[in-house]
């Protein structure tokens, strides 16, 4: 038997039959959201029994929407006696509509699901009206919503299982219809992983992760510049590509040349910029700056300011540093830098004779190395190693007050 009956929702209890006993909170407010939206009305009816009491039922399949009406009940939003349409079948049945109610349901596909958000999107719908009339999360439409990078052909190959989820979301970091399918189709079955189709389609952009990007400030300081970010929504941490390399490498020699200029008018014979370590320097020969005694008053600032560095190095790494001893420390560190500078300096002829590199190291850091001898411009004065560096040790290991406690990393 299985009739249409319209039962008040007060009349309504779960049924204890049912296979399935719990159901999230959030998942419940979801689906209360989605019946808000289509008029406090259930796409599907609940199938019920007949209760223990006389005019009471039991709720066979469609605890959820039992537990969504209620919600909304409490709220205030439908009554507590809302005419609800059900479904009645016998006893018998009861607990085998249950199991293949929640054990046979399958998710809707994820491109159905990008289609049906796509088309709401296209009426001119809200991400939060979407995610609402189909119970779901903001996200979650957002990253549907994403496939429409995606060539249409690559679409139908997930339809057809010929490619995993991961592997479809890969292609969302370029909206380069021909381009994804040439690639898909050049890369051998083995080599088709996530991590290699997306460094595939990126090789023409630079990631935030960098170390250009981050010299220059990062993706914001790019952005300001008027560069285009490409973000995927797919990756987590949202870091994104940056998609003008030209512009990229312009800040960055912008960047060099500004530190290139301060380091001139200290005299040398030539500064060089490049955004990597020039091949070799470590074998050239070069001139150390000589020690420089300290004025009085300049050694006490200096034994002062290591003593201060030393203190809050302590409590930092104790954890009994206040919010503001970070900032702090790097203050003391900019005024020990300075009062060292004074304690050392290159020789007129290491001027006339040597130049500075200015580049980016391995980790993306301004470094300026000073006094190199290009191969036969002139010769260091002093002993030489073997490996053709003056021996003259620089003056910072002469002078045994030019330290700087180092802070373990935490």
């Amino acid at each position: 038997m299985t009739d249409i009956i319209t039962v008040a929702l007060s009349k309504l209890d779960a049924d204890p039959m049912n296979v399935r006993k719990t159901y999230s909170a959030e998942g419940i407010e979801a689906l209360a959201a989605n019946i808000r939206a289509d008029g406090y009305r259930l796409l599907q009816n609940l199938i019920v029994r007949k209760g223990d009491k006389k005019g009471r039922y039991f709720v066979v399949a469609g605890g959820r929407r039992l537990a969504a009406l209620r919600l909304l009940a409490e709220a205030g939003e439908i009554a507590q006696d809302y005419p609800v349409e059900c479904k009645e079948r016998e006893v018998e049945i009861a607990t085998e509509i249950s199991l293949a109610e929640n054990v046979m349901r399958e998710e809707m596909h994820p491109v159905d699901q990008y289609e049906a958000f796509d088309a709401l999107a296209k009426q001119g719908k809200e991400i939060a009206d979407i995610a609402a009339r189909f119970g779901t999360t903001e996200t979650i439409v957002r990253k549907r919503l994403a496939l429409a990078r995606v060539s249409p052909i690559l679409l139908q190959q997930f339809r057809d299982e010929d490619m995993s989820f991961a592997q479809l979301s890969a292609f969302t970091v370029s909206d380069d219809h021909e381009r994804q399918v040439t690639i898909w189709n050049s890369l051998a079955s083995w080599n088709r992983d996530p991590h290699s189709i997306r460094r595939a389609l990126t090789e023409e952009m630079i990631p935030a992760t960098d170390k250009r990007v981050q010299f220059i400030g990062g993706l914001e300081a790019y952005e300001e510049a008027g560069g285009q970010v490409q973000r995927e929504l797919f990756d987590e941490r949202n870091a994104g590509y940056a998609m003008d390399v030209a512009l990229v490498e312009r800040l960055v020699a912008e960047k060099l040349e500004t530190a290139a200029a301060t380091v001139r008018a200290e005299g040398w014979k030539w500064v060089e910029c490049s955004a990597t370590a020039p091949a070799g320097y470590h074998a050239m020969k070069r001139h150390y700056p000589e020690a420089l005694p300290l004025s009085e008053e300049d050694q006490a600032a200096l034994d002062a300011a290591q003593a201060e560095y030393d203190e809050l190095a302590e409590l930092i790494e104790s954890g009994m540093a206040d919010d503001e001893a970070e900032a702090k420390l790097s203050d003391v560190e900019k005024r020990i830098d300075t009062l060292n500078a004074r304690s050392e300096a290159y020789s007129p002829e290491a001027l006339e004779q040597a130049g500075t590199f200015v580049f980016l190291d391995y980790y993306g850091r301004l470094a300026i190395e000073r006094g190199f001898v290009k191969p036969g411009e002139a010769e260091v004065v002093g002993d030489e190693h073997e490996d053709g560096e003056a021996c003259r040790a620089p003056a910072a290991r002469q002078n045994p007050r030019h330290r700087v406690s180092a802070i373990p990393p935490r």
